[in-house]
């Protein structure tokens, strides 16, 4: 079992309340929490594939991964206990859906770290549920509320989109680079000069707005798209068909459902997890790349010019280059070559 974030021991100071309800966890709960806990019937459905992966094998069937909860999802329960994310709008869309199945009568309890926003839950939540603040310790809060009417909701109000010249790119709530093309972003398709060939893995894709224009500019190429979002695949999907391209989208927590090897990695590798900032998962994709790329295939990411990516890059390839930046980001490639033959343990 792993341990605990403060938002799940507030939680569990309140057990009690919960050994004869029907709860269902969902929202950015972190931990294993929900196979921990005592009640008449534990469900939990998150939005995250990395979450699922860690429950899974505990909770089997009782844990669900998709964008949008349905009434398999809920089944019979007349509790929700919701961890809020750090994205305001995204809770307010997987609340919308969750209420939406949840019966009139049932109890809602909405917990979260302050720094997340959870303490704006009562202002952006006012249309569907009233709240109250039950609780704090440790920088979380707790609010509970009674669903006191039927809450209707529509997954198509939701999406958005903006436009990379003349290719469309659908967004979602939570979905990174939701309001336009990102600054990183703009500066890693701006690396590519030349002709694209072979197979293209886009991991961390978002939007899908990398492998959108990448394929406009090379639409030679087999590109395979993965992220842990399902908001994500989801958006993904959508601009991939817009925009009539064909390629493999999956859920994969980086490597975790990978299969082969690739021409080019390309990446905007997130560098927070959760709320803190981490390089863990940028490290993951680059010390994984060594073993999903072909003799000259290439990593490409983009990152924060502050961040000691090069380091890490000459330690598994050997060395890297800097193809483009500015005041913020740079562009760093480096080639899986003949001669690069570091030892696993170097790399791991």
């Amino acid at each position: 079992m792993s341990v605990l974030t403060p938002a799940s021991e507030m939680i569990l100071r309140h057990s009690n309340e919960f050994t004869e309800r029907r709860v269902l966890f969902a929202g950015d709960w972190q931990d294993t929490l929900p196979a921990q806990f005592t009640a008449t019937t534990v469900l939990a459905h998150t939005n995250q594939y990395h979450h699922w992966q860690l429950l899974k094998p505990i909770l089997e069937d009782k844990v669900t991964f998709s964008f949008s909860a349905d009434k398999k999802s809920v089944a019979d329960c007349n509790t929700l206990i919701y961890f809020w994310p750090k994205n305001k709008q995204q809770a307010q869309f997987q609340l919308s859906n969750l209420l939406a199945l949840f019966p009139v009568g049932s109890d809602i309890f909405i917990v979260g770290e302050n720094r997340s926003g959870v303490r704006s839950a009562e202002n952006k939540l006012w249309e569907m549920l009233e709240l109250s603040k039950i609780d704090s310790a440790r920088r979380c809060s707790l609010y509970y509320g009674r669903l006191d009417k039927k809450i209707k909701h529509d997954n198509a109000i939701w999406w958005g989109h903006y436009h990379v010249d003349t290719r469309i790119i659908k967004t979602l709530p939570g979905v990174f680079s939701r309001d336009g093309l990102d600054p990183g972003s703009q500066l890693l398709l701006s690396s590519f000069t030349e002709q694209v060939k072979g197979k293209v893995l886009d991991i961390a894709c978002g939007t899908g707005v990398l492998a959108c224009v990448l394929a406009h500019h090379s639409p030679q190429i087999k590109l395979t798209l993965s992220d842990v979002s399902a908001a994500a695949l989801e958006a993904s999907r959508a601009t991939l068909a817009i925009n009539n391209i064909n390629a493999e989208v999956i859920a994969s927590n980086l490597y975790s459902d990978i299969k082969g090897r690739f021409d080019l990695i390309m990446a905007n590798p997130p560098f927070h997890d959760g709320l803190a900032i981490s390089l863990h998962i940028a490290e993951r994709l680059i010390r994984g790349a060594y073993d999903h790329l072909r003799i000259g295939g290439k990593l490409r990411i983009v990152a924060n010019a502050f961040l000691p990516y090069p380091a890490l890059l000459d330690a598994v390839f050997g060395s890297h280059q800097v193809l483009a930046q500015n005041s913020r980001f740079k562009v760093y490639q480096a080639e899986l070559s003949h001669q690069c033959d570091l030892s696993s343990e170097h790399r791991q």
